[in-house]
């Protein structure tokens, strides 16, 4: 592994989606104490499909900080997702997490399944 791999985050979540991860723990009083796992797993139409859950700290998980909020990641979805853009929009017609991800070679027009 080169030593530049190993400086390079996994994922890059933005101001403006580490700002909506703090409101949404704000809100739900049972995830005050755990931290935003991003994942990837099977399903979905094009066969994986990406997914965000509060959860706890695992042993082998990345631990990835961006603007005060820490964002887990484990190896398998690190994998799928190294160099994906994590980002929050609140438009009138685009209201939602937006994953962009230079891995995925095709994804379904919902945006949360992709095929790499």
């Amino acid at each position: 592994m080169s030593e530049q791999t190993l400086t390079e985050p996994v994922i890059t979540v933005t101001e403006n989606a580490a700002r909506q991860v703090g409101i949404v723990r704000a809100k739900e009083p049972e995830n005050t104490d755990k931290t935003l796992r991003i994942f990837v797993e099977e399903g979905g139409c094009s066969g994986l499909q990406y997914g965000m859950v509060f959860d706890e700290k695992r042993d082998d998980d990345h631990a990835l900080e961006f603007f005060g909020e820490t964002v887990l990641v484990d190896n398998f979805s690190a994998g799928c997702l190294r160099g994906a853009v994590v980002d929050y929009h609140d438009d009138l017609n685009d209201t939602g997490f937006k994953i962009k991800n230079p891995n995925a070679k095709q994804s379904c027009g919902c945006g949360n399944s992709f095929e790499t």
